[in-house]
């Protein structure tokens, strides 16, 4: 049968296109064969999917802030946070506490639904006298998002081809590379799925970093008198330890300077002595 539909091709090119001496190859076959019929107008059709309903669409904004600032209360602050947080009906995603040399700080990282993103940094904003930073940015990814979804539509529909020709097949080889096939189309269904649902996540639920500290110092109000004395001799002794133990790196060297001082002043008294 396939002889015949390669016999049949070859008098067609040859009656249509004139003389032209090109020889057809072994893949033509498979194009005009039953088994791959129509593969190859959804195989276009996928590489061309392009975003055609971008205006009809609803907007995919993907909001992202940053807030940060001094607060006299942290645990106060941070209860607030997370009450406005949870009234918005978001969720912490990362909490981190820390010190530095004159400072206590904590770390938010919040996720807030879309709708609610405004009202929730307003209330957190509330009784703040000074941001050192408040940062809002939005990222439009409509495009990508439709251009997406096209393309899933048409590689599904690629699938659903081949799984149709699959059924057809009679033999192992031909299995074996429509199986081929399927399994890199699949790897791209989901591939292209994953990111679908990454960009539904980040649009549906935006999120919000929060810094918030207090600065500490200690003074002579905080630190008596004789704390001061006790830590003037502990860090006199220190320094004495020290100094002692750095002699002790340094041994040979002083044994060298000694022996050469010696040396000098005997040389010295001869010079006097003529």
């Amino acid at each position: 049968m396939k002889s015949l539909l390669l016999l049949f091709s070859l008098i067609t090119l040859s009656t249509c296109g004139g003389g032209d001496g090109s020889v057809v190859s072994a893949e033509s076959e498979a194009v005009f064969s039953p088994v791959y019929d129509g593969i190859e107008d959804v195989e276009v059709a996928s590489k061309m999917a392009v975003p055609g309903e971008a205006q009809t669409i609803q907007k995919k904004i993907i909001k992202t802030g940053n807030l940060s600032f001094e607060t006299q209360e942290l645990e106060k602050t941070r209860a607030r946070i997370i009450a406005a947080v949870q009234k918005a009906g978001g969720y912490i995603q990362s909490d981190n506490t820390g010190k530095n040399y004159n400072s206590q700080f904590q770390n938010l990282i919040v996720r807030i639904p879309f709708d609610a993103f405004d009202t929730t940094i307003a209330e957190i904003s509330q009784g703040v006298a000074f941001f050192d930073e408040k940062t809002i940015s939005q990222r439009d990814v409509s495009e990508e998002f439709v251009d997406i979804q096209a393309r899933l539509k048409a590689k599904r529909a690629l699938e659903s081809r081949y799984l149709d020709v699959l059924a057809k097949a009679k033999n192992v080889r031909e299995i074996l590379d429509i199986e081929r096939e399927l399994a890199t189309i699949r790897e791209e269904i989901e591939s292209k799925q994953g990111r679908l649902k990454y960009l539904q996540s980040q649009v549906s639920e935006s999120t919000l970093y929060i810094n918030f500290y207090k600065t500490t110092s200690e003074t002579g109000a905080t630190v008596s008198y004789g704390t001061k004395i006790a830590n003037a001799l502990k860090s006199g002794w220190n320094g004495i330890s020290i100094f002692f133990l750095g002699l002790l790196h340094i041994w040979p060297f002083l044994i060298l300077v000694g022996v050469g001082v010696f040396f000098m002043r005997r040389l010295i008294k001869k010079n006097k002595k003529k």
